[in-house]
């Protein structure tokens, strides 16, 4: 499925791992772009990955001229998302299932990798395309809210969702969202195995809520699910694609779901890692496989022309790629819960990047650097 015009599928690559890994890929993504891809779409289209070939084209800068993204020098805000679509329930309204905010300040050469909780209690605004009034609830609604397409109840539309959970992530942080990608987590699944596995160091032992030993759901009952359980023991793993979304899903262990965006985080950086050590974003033949496996399980919405944005992030190093995790803390009415708050430390981290004095805060608040 295509959303906007046909474009090479090689290109989607790109997107794909932007999605999880951004700053790795594109720090070798225009050896992809100028090799495998041919024009870009209009400013601000969505698109999804193609299942199908198409003709491959070798665009190259003019050497007379500035490389493409010569313009762009930040700063640039991304939204990574990861959701639960659960396409196989007619007309089920996908649901943010992760939130991720990869901020690149002016110069572009570094960038903040952080999460907010799905259940974060925030402003919604009015979004006149879905019929929504607006209001204060968790933020995974946002998406859902903004999907539904009038006259069709059945055909929600992620794309159309994923604007509302931009604009509702832009008014919380303050931050202008530059572009975006949403992977579903069948998409999700397919990258890791594409990549043949993650390796990741599993920080604490976490039993899957979902998955049986051998990768089969466990049988539900009343009140849960029965049968034996997946799990993961503290240590350094290899985790296929089923077993890292499981792994990154799981919010009913300690430390609940700010656990589970530390796990979330933990794994864009080995995929990142894996990416690099690999030379994935030089290997044509690597590149197809990725976006072959993808399918139509993403979807990009950018400001930017791909080429640019990979051109301009070149610079980004590696180990220059911070992952923040924000502490918060429940909200509720006696014992009715609501959602999510984050501390005034975590809000103060958010203050703090958006004034450029992300470093600063961060030396004086080392706990909020996740560890991997």
């Amino acid at each position: 499925m295509i959303l906007g015009s046909m474009e090479p599928r090689r290109r989607w690559l790109v997107l794909g791992l932007a999605a999880l890994a951004v700053v790795a890929l594109i720090a070798g993504g225009a050896v992809v772009i100028t090799r495998l891809t041919g024009g870009d779409p209009p400013a601000g289209t969505p698109v999804a990955g193609s299942p199908s070939p198409s003709p491959i084209g070798t665009p190259t800068p003019s050497p007379s001229g500035p490389p493409p993204g010569a313009n762009i020098t930040g700063p640039l805000t991304l939204l990574l998302v990861g959701v639960d679509t659960r396409v196989s329930v007619p007309g089920w309204e996908p649901h943010s299932d992760a939130v991720l905010v990869l901020h690149v300040p002016k110069g572009l050469g570094r960038a903040y990798l952080f999460s907010l909780p799905r259940d974060l209690l925030v402003d919604i605004p009015a979004f006149p395309k879905s019929g929504y009034k607006g209001g204060r609830t968790k933020l995974t609604h946002s998406m859902s809210f903004g999907s539904r397409v009038p006259g069709k109840p059945k055909q929600p539309s992620t794309a159309q969702g994923y604007e509302l959970l931009r604009s509702t992530v832009s008014g919380y942080t303050g931050l202008r969202i530059d572009a975006g990608a949403v992977l579903t987590f069948n998409g999700f699944d397919r990258l890791v195995n594409a990549l043949g596995g993650v390796d990741i160091y599993v920080d604490q032992r976490v039993a899957s809520l979902h998955r049986k030993p051998d990768g089969k759901y466990r049988d539900s009952a009343p009140g849960g699910y029965t049968g034996p359980q997946q799990v993961y023991e503290k240590g350094n793993r290899h985790l296929n694609g089923w077993q890292a979304l499981d792994y990154a899903r799981q919010r009913y262990i300690t430390g609940g779901d700010y656990a589970r965006q530390r796990h979330q985080q933990q794994l864009v950086r080995a995929l990142t890692r894996k990416i690099l050590d690999e030379g994935l974003a030089r290997q044509p033949e690597r590149v197809d496989q990725v976006v072959a496996a993808l399918g139509d399980t993403l979807i990009y919405v950018g400001g930017n022309r791909i080429v640019d944005l990979a051109y301009a992030l070149s610079g980004v190093p590696e180990d220059k790629f911070v992952l923040v995790g924000l502490p918060g803390s429940g909200v509720g009415k006696g014992s009715a819960y609501q959602g999510e708050q984050l501390t005034s430390e975590g809000r103060k981290f958010i203050t703090e990047l958006r004034a450029g004095r992300a470093d600063a805060y961060l030396a004086a608040h080392p706990k909020l650097v996740v560890k991997t």
